[in-house]
């Protein structure tokens, strides 16, 4: 009687340079990939929307490919301990593979998997696959892990090369056992009433095979223009792979090897390198997303929050073009050009003093590219509060950002024109002395500021 491997697949979507899915492929034995969307399990995030629909698509596409390879895709809902372990129980498989995660709650429900499954007789190993170097790897000379960014990636680069890409499998032996699956329309995560995916559907194709249709693409025709246009949000010239990044539909090592041999790349790479950042900061500090790596913000004197304000944020109303225009594209498409989303960001911290949490909850919910270590880290960063931070003094003057970066209005007028002739809900001149006020005031409360 065949005794299959399971795969579980997490932020690993993709059948090429996927390390478990190969070394299931070579162990023998029928493979079974599954799974699991895990909303029950203490300290896992739950997605927001934008994110829920692509990970339907995203999954619906990784299902057809992998049946064509004779590899069935389980998918089940509920705490992922559980359901694995029902998933092992149910099939009489002998082994697990799985690519690592780096959340802590993911890190706590694997290490306790792998050790109750070894208990039971099976084989359990994890893989590295969705960073270029593991988190414990990459230490400071006083053995620390690193806060600022240019030593830290000046210590990766100075690490052996990030391993090439693996090859797809090439086929798989054996017929797997028939496993109850759930219809993944079961499990809602396209917006049904109202439908206000729209956008979205107008701008993405989730799955591997777009990804990878997207990289050669960059690479091809837009690379030679991204250094210098990248920070033109009317420009078109980033590379739209951090949603194909943060599902794993491409793998880092692919994009890091894709683009090394190519002329001019070295600013996209950095790119990667802050990825990297984040990911490695969130290893070492869990609660990026609820609490101040800096301890002194704790002190910030945040004032009640004004909903009117944060609202208006929220639906591009403010009357500051640039925001306007960047907080609309995200609601239509779930992505936001990077320089606006540092704008955007700024404007709602220091000009309307409001907590970096509830912006960094708004774009969890509203990004299809949201992951919990860069949303975080992007929101701490511009809040001052975070690793290698923007000063909290630094504040982004969106009109100055606007002229330096839009200057033609083609990105403003493009998603936001109507906010051209409508007036600011505040006076970003006052805003900026208030928030510089209430920097000082931190200040006095806090020893280890500047």
């Amino acid at each position: 009687m065949p005794s299959p491997t399971i795969v579980w697949l997490r932020d690993d979507l993709r059948i090429a340079d996927n390390p478990a899915l190969l070394a299931a492929s070579r162990r023998g034995e029928p493979t079974i990939a599954l799974y699991v969307l895990d909303e029950e399990s203490p300290g896992v995030r739950a997605l927001g929307g934008a994110a829920r629909w692509w990970l339907h698509h995203s999954l619906s596409s990784l299902a057809e490919r992998l049946g064509e390879k004779g590899v069935p895709l389980v998918l089940r809902r509920g705490p992922a301990s559980r359901v694995v372990e029902d998933v092992v129980r149910e099939s009489s498989a002998s082994a697990v593979y799985w690519n690592r995660r780096y959340g802590a709650a993911e890190r706590e429900i694997d290490a306790a998997l792998k050790s109750s499954l070894r208990e039971a007789g099976l084989l359990v190993e994890s893989f590295s696959a969705s960073l270029l170097h593991e988190p414990w790897m990459v230490r400071t000379g006083g053995g620390t892990h690193f806060s600022v960014f240019t030593p830290f990636w000046r210590a990766c680069q100075a690490l052996p090369a990030p391993r090439r890409p693996l090859p797809e499998p090439d086929d798989f032996v054996g017929i797997p056992p028939a496993l109850e699956s759930d219809d993944i329309a079961g499990w809602a995560l396209r917006p049904s009433s109202p439908d206000w995916a729209g956008g979205l559907r107008e701008t993405w194709t989730p799955g591997e095979p777009a990804a990878i249709d997207r990289l050669a693409q960059f690479l091809t025709e837009d690379v030679d223009d991204y250094e210098r246009t990248r920070d033109e949000p009317a420009a078109g010239m980033t590379s739209l792979l951090s949603p194909r990044l943060r599902w794993g539909e491409l793998s880092p090592f692919t994009v890091w090897h894709s683009a090394a041999g190519a002329p001019g790349t070295g600013k996209f790479l950095a790119e990667l390198g802050w990825r990297e950042f984040a990911w490695h900061t969130l290893f070492h500090f869990p609660d990026l997303a609820t609490r101040n790596l800096r301890p002194s913000f704790d002190a910030f004197p945040w004032p009640p929050v004004d909903v009117e304000q944060l609202t208006a944020w929220q639906q591009g109303r403010t009357g500051v073009p640039l925001v306007d225009a960047g907080m609309r594209e995200l609601w239509s498409t779930g992505f936001m050009h990077n320089r606006v989303r540092m704008v955007a960001a700024s404007f709602l911290v220091k000009n309307l003093l409001i907590d970096w949490r509830l912006g960094e909850e708004w774009f969890w919910d509203t990004l299809v590219d949201a992951d919990e270590a860069s949303n975080p880290f992007n929101w701490q960063w511009v809040a001052g509060s975070g690793a290698d931070a923007a000063p909290y003094f630094r504040v982004f003057n969106p009109e100055l950002q606007a002229k330096k970066f839009d200057p033609q209005s083609r990105y403003v007028e493009r998603w936001a024109g109507d906010s051209l002739l409508t007036a600011p809900i505040v006076d970003l001149g006052t805003t900026r002395k208030a928030a510089l006020a209430a920097y000082e005031r931190m200040k006095r409360t806090s020893a280890d500021l500047p």
